[in-house]
C-alpha cells in the first residue's frame, strides 16, 4: 500500500475539538457514529466504497460522504492509503483515543448518577460581557460535562469527581486565575426543586427521551447495520445534554433510566446482525 497526504495530515494533532467532533451533525455525525461503532471494535482499513455505501444507506448522498471522509481526514482522525485503484482508511490514534472516551462514555450512561453523598462541586466565575468567546466556551463546555447554572456566575453538580474537568475547561477559556472551586453541603435555604429547574431544562431532556422510547421500542423496519447506527446516533446525544443527576433530585418516573435500559436491550439484540452485514460491506463474501 502507498501512503497518500492524508497520512501526514491525519499522524498530526487533530485541528477539530473532540467535544466538535463527537456532536456534529450531518455526514460527519454520522461518521464518526460508524466509526466508533464498528471501525473502533474491528480495526482494519475500510474501502471508501464500504463507507459510502453505508451512509447511502442513511441517505446521506456521495458527495456528502466524500466530504465528510476528506474533512474528517484533514483534521487528523483519519488516515489513507493507496491499495492499487482504492482508497483504505483507517483510524488515526487520536481518532482511537476519541472514539475510546466516547463508547466508555456512551454505553456507561445510566441516565440518572447512583450513590450520591449529597455533597454538590461548585464552580464560581464571573465572566465579562465582552468576552464572548470565552463565555461561549465555559457554557458549552460545562454543560457538556453535565454542570447547570441555577445564577449568573454559578455553575453546579452532583458529579464530584468532575473537579479537573472543569479546571480544563476554565484553563482553555484563560478564566482559571479568575474562578473558585468548591465541594459543598446544602444546609437549607429555598425548595431545592427550585435551583433544579434553575440550573438544567429536565422537562425539555424528558421529552428527548420519551421520543427515544417511541422510536427504537418498534423492531427495525430496515436493515439491522443502519437501524444500530441511528440508535447509537440517538442515544450519543443524552450523554452531552443529561446532567445525570441522581434519583433524589429527579421527577417521579424519570424516562432517562428507562431509555438507557431500552438502549442496552435494543443494541445487544441487534448488534450481531449489524456487525455481520458491516463485515459483509467491507469484505464482500464474509457475511456470517
Amino acid at each position: 500500500m502507498t501512503p497518500t497526504t492524508a497520512d501526514a495530515v491525519g499522524e498530526g494533532s487533530p485541528t477539530m475539538s473532540r467535544r466538535h467532533a463527537a456532536g456534529a451533525d450531518g455526514a460527519r455525525g454520522l461518521l464518526f457514529t460508524v466509526l466508533g461503532e464498528f471501525a473502533l471494535p474491528h480495526r482494519g482499513p475500510i474501502p471508501t466504497a464500504a463507507i459510502i455505501d453505508v451512509l447511502g444507506r442513511l441517505d446521506i448522498e456521495e458527495k456528502a460522504a466524500r466530504q465528510a471522509l476528506a474533512r474528517t481526514a484533514a483534521d487528523g482522525w483519519l488516515v489513507s492509503a493507496r491499495h492499487g485503484r482504492r482508497t483504505l482508511w483507517s483510524l488515526s490514534d487520536s481518532a482511537v483515543q476519541l472514539l475510546t472516551d466516547g463508547a466508555e462514555r456512551i454505553y456507561s450512561f445510566a441516565g440518572r448518577q447512583v450513590g450520591w453523598d449529597g455533597r454538590w462541586l461548585l464552580v464560581l466565575v464571573r465572566v465579562p460581557e465582552t468576552e464572548r468567546s470565552a463565555r461561549h466556551l465555559l457554557r458549552t463546555r460545562l454543560t457538556w460535562a453535565g454542570f447547570g447554572s441555577p445564577a449568573p456566575g454559578v455553575w453546579i453538580s452532583t458529579h464530584l469527581d468532575r473537579v479537573a474537568e472543569a479546571q480544563r475547561v476554565l484553563n482553555e477559556a484563560g478564566l482559571l486565575k479568575d474562578a473558585q472551586i468548591f465541594l459543598a453541603e446544602r444546609h437549607g435555604g429555598g425548595e431545592l426543586a427550585t435551583m433544579i429547574r434553575q440550573a438544567w431544562d429536565l422537562e425539555a431532556i424528558e421529552e428527548r427521551y420519551e421520543e427515544f422510547l417511541v422510536e427504537y421500542a418498534r423492531q427495525p423496519s430496515r436493515d439491522r447495520l443502519v437501524r444500530v447506527i441511528q440508535l447509537v446516533h440517538a442515544w450519543r446525544r443524552f450523554p452531552q445534554i443529561d446532567p445525570a443527576l441522581p434519583a433524589e433530585l429527579l421527577p417521579e418516573r424519570w424516562s432517562g433510566a428507562r431509555a438507557a435500559a431500552l438502549f442496552r436491550r435494543q443494541h445487544a439484540k441487534w448488534s450481531a446482525d449489524a456487525t455481520a452485514q458491516w463485515r459483509e460491506t467491507i469484505v464482500p463474501g464474509t457475511r456470517g
